[in-house]
């Protein structure tokens, strides 16, 4: 059998990493990660706003050194192998674009301009544009929410380019179309020129953008305009056609072959967002409940299409034909902060220390650096330790607003039963057990809805580096987790796709049979538990309810 590679690049949220994928075995040969060097600077975000956008400058930095670096690993005869590239980013994450679809930052006059970046998936200025998208698609037949749940989220394309024209002027001026970062970086790779050209992701429109088959693609230019007229005309500049991931966007172009110093021949695979490649590089199966776990959560199920019929799931983040696999209906749901919410009490607890670090110590930042690094392996060895039944601090994970079930991004996060013996190690437990209480609520909506659950799996670096974090979960569903084995599955999917588009392999079913890597551990649930964690996710159900309408 001959040799091919390939490429699998995953855009996150911090990061891009790419992998040398062995196309036949799924091994990874090399990688190189890259952290964006504006946005850990801090540049254009201002987190109390829940403003976050990030310069091109940032991806495409990134995405140049790290193929550069993996392609090097090989000889020149070997790199002549590299037959395909895939792409996932996070999402929705649109930026405003001319017409040759380039993302205004990167114009004259635009370069420092917020509004011109990519808007990134987090970012929730855009609650207000959310909630008239509600209200106003409520008046009207068909309803176009059907298919995400029933509620348009401020996480998602339309809110936040509608935000974004409402308050700035020069930007709406300037912007003919509107792209997700996913359907970008392989329109870039290719070369191309016109924006109406460009191949755009089934998986981001169908989930975030309010495309299906059954409106004829976007709702109507009438539809926006009548949700605000500077709406208007901008539909018959975005889409119609959308593609699975499977499928070619083109072959490279020469600038970037060279660039990154491949062959011109090599496939660029459509892209994705993350957690759906993701689940597909981590060895998803029909009713397998995928949960792609970081910063936020992004859960992913899929189904035969023909098993779902006309089902209808309410509260989720939409169910799309082909999002995920190609042939079956690809669901998602998940929580806006899970990783963040412990990333959020290692600052609060870490800030008087850092600031009481005298200024001329030396190697100040080195020893920093190493409190914040082992601030949450601490914790989780501390929490851990404690009995389960020890402590009553209950906490609600909604540090971000709440994602899933039911959209709510102005919702906030609480602690609750707090006493002079709450440490450390319990409010973090807590904290812990929020996250995943958040998870049962989100299975239970599946499994209400009448979607059958039969296996969780576990991905990313949270189900990696926390045992701790995993047992809870397992004992708090009561339900046995597998973890992938992959440390990288999101850019391993997206080696899958890359594959199965450069022709590899007949669908990505058959490549994902050859290339997975299969699972390294299991949590199993501890029965012992049962009783205390349903009594204390009645209270974060209760708490919830309260913090929603006050009851």
């Amino acid at each position: 059998m001959e040799q091919a590679y390939v490429i699998g690049v995953d855009f996150g949220t911090d990061s891009v990493r790419s992998i040398l994928i062995d196309a036949h075995s799924g091994e990874e040969l090399a990688s190189d990660v890259f952290y964006y060097p504006r946005w850990k600077a801090g540049q254009y975000c201002d987190p109390a706003n829940n403003l976050f956008r990030q310069h091109p400058l940032d991806y495409i930095e990134g995405l140049e050194a790290t193929v550069r670096a993996v392609v090097q690993t090989l000889d020149a005869e070997a790199r002549l192998q590299i037959k395909g590239i895939g792409i996932d980013t996070t999402g929705s994450t649109p930026v405003a674009v001319d017409q040759s679809g380039m993302p205004l930052a990167m114009l004259p006059g635009f370069e420092e301009n917020p509004n011109a970046m990519f808007i990134l998936w987090k970012d929730h200025m855009a609650i207000k544009e959310a909630e008239e998208i509600n209200v106003h698609a409520a008046k009207h037949q068909p309803n176009y929410l059907q298919y995400v749940g029933g509620i348009y989220s401020s996480e998602w394309y339309w809110a936040k380019l509608l935000h974004v024209i409402r308050e700035d002027t020069a930007v709406r001026e300037a912007a003919y179309s509107w792209v997700e970062h996913c359907d970008w970086i392989p329109y870039l790779l290719v070369g191309g020129a016109d924006v109406s050209t460009m191949k755009r992701s089934r998986c981001a429109a169908g989930h975030k953008a309010l495309w299906h088959a059954d409106y004829g693609g976007l709702p109507p230019n009438e539809f926006w305009t009548a949700l605000d007229p500077l709406l208007d005309g901008l539909r018959d500049r975005l889409f119609d056609d959308t593609y699975t991931s499977d499928v070619s966007a083109g072959t490279l172009c020469a600038e970037w072959a060279e660039r990154l110093g491949l062959a011109e021949d090599v496939v660029v695979a459509v892209g994705a967002f993350d957690a759906h490649m993701g689940a597909v590089g981590g060895d998803i199966q029909p009713y397998s409940f995928s949960r792609i776990m970081g910063t936020s959560t992004c859960d992913i199920l899929i189904a035969p299409n023909a098993d779902v019929g006309d089902m209808l799931v309410k509260g989720i983040c939409g169910q799309v034909d082909g999002s995920v696999v190609p042939g079956m209906l690809g669901m998602e749901a998940g929580q806006s902060a899970f990783g963040d919410v412990y990333a959020w009490f290692k600052q609060l607890i870490a800030w008087p220390v850092i600031e009481l670090l005298p200024a001329d110590l030396e190697n100040r930042d080195q020893v920093m650096q190493d409190i914040l690094d082992g601030i949450i392996p601490k914790l989780n060895e501390a929490a851990a330790q404690l009995p389960v039944e020890s402590t009553h601090e209950l906490a609600v994970d909604w540090f971000n607003g709440r994602r899933t079930p039911d959209a709510n991004q102005a919702l906030k996060g609480a602690i609750l039963n707090l006493n002079l013996g709450s440490d450390a190690p319990r409010v973090f437990k807590a904290l812990v057990e929020a996250t995943c209480y958040g998870a049962r609520a989100i299975i239970e909506r599946f499994i209400r809805e009448g979607v059958e659950i039969r296996e969780v799996i576990a991905l990313g670096g949270v189900a990696k580096k926390s045992p701790f974090v995993m047992q809870t979960l397992s004992d708090v569903l009561q339900m046995p987790i597998k973890v992938a084995r992959s440390e990288q599955t999101c850019a391993l999917g997206a080696g899958m796709f890359a594959a199965t588009a450069a022709g590899l392999y007949t669908n990505v079913l058959d490549a994902q049979k050859e290339m997975g890597q299969g699972f390294e551990r299991e949590y199993l649930p501890r029965e012992a538990y049962r009783g205390f964690y349903d009594g204390m996710y009645e209270g974060y159900v209760g708490v919830g309810g309260f913090l929603v309408d006050g009851r």
